[in-house]
């Protein structure tokens, strides 16, 4: 799901409305999306201004903890896609289509979004949450792209909720996923690209799209001025469709 990105930022509030995340901050962090051919057809959308919209959404996702655990997971959620200038601006990311998983004819659940959606039941699942009726997103996926808070919300909805036997990336970057030590999953960075990704990027040699990945997420903590903690990969860890631990 993610030659993507994110996913997830959010503009959360602490003590009386100091913000983890500034604009100026936020400029910093994507400095790149407005020169790169690749992400340009973003940059209407995907803004500081529908980021700070969505995180009214989550009120969880930046306010549990210290501010040093608030900034924890606001930069795990940043770097938990940012893979190149292209990774949160690019709107689209194209897959083939396979009909088998094209309940509606002539529609293709490809990547959209700021994190990017794919899959049919995920559409389905998001445009439930979000409309309250499936088929919305189901008929309609372009939606996805058409609205910068749809499109963050899409993703942070994603990174909030756990999933059958996955959970939440946030209960990972919160430290309060279960670990299972026997199949080398532990909480941490690279726990989230499990959840995300692990089928092709977990219990194998590291990529390098995973080792930029890695060094989008150190430099995000840099510049928010927290530590990245341990466990950042997940080259020995079973990926979760392999089974419960």
């Amino acid at each position: 799901m993610f030659a993507s990105v994110i996913f997830l930022l959010c503009m959360a509030y602490v003590n009386a409305g100091a913000s983890l995340l500034t604009k100026d901050m936020f400029n910093e962090m994507f400095s790149k999306r407005t020169t790169s051919p690749n992400c340009v057809q973003a940059t209407e959308i995907l803004t500081f201004e529908a980021f700070h919209k969505t995180a009214k959404y989550y009120p969880k996702f930046c306010n549990e903890g210290s501010k040093t655990d608030q900034k924890k997971r606001l930069d795990g959620g940043l770097g938990s896609r940012m893979n190149g200038a292209s990774a949160l601006w690019r709107k689209l990311h194209v897959q083939p289509v396979r009909e088998v998983d094209t309940p509606v004819p002539g529609v293709s659940y490809h990547g959209r979004g700021a994190i990017q959606i794919t899959w049919n039941y995920n559409y389905g699942r998001v445009s439930e949450f979000f409309f309250g009726d499936k088929n919305i997103l189901l008929k309609n996926p372009e939606k996805l792209i058409d609205d910068g808070v749809i499109a963050f919300r899409a993703s942070l909805d994603f990174w909030m909720t756990p999933v059958e036997i996955k959970p939440s990336c946030h209960g990972i970057i919160i430290n309060k996923a279960p670990e299972c030590p026997a199949k080398g999953r532990y909480n941490g960075y690279g726990g989230t690209t499990n959840v995300i990704n692990g089928g092709p990027e977990c219990n194998t040699p590291t990529s390098q799209k995973v080792k930029n990945r890695v060094e989008y997420f150190k430099r995000y903590a840099k510049i928010l001025g927290v530590s990245p903690g341990d466990h950042l990969y997940c080259d020995k860890a079973v990926a979760y469709n392999a089974g419960r631990c």
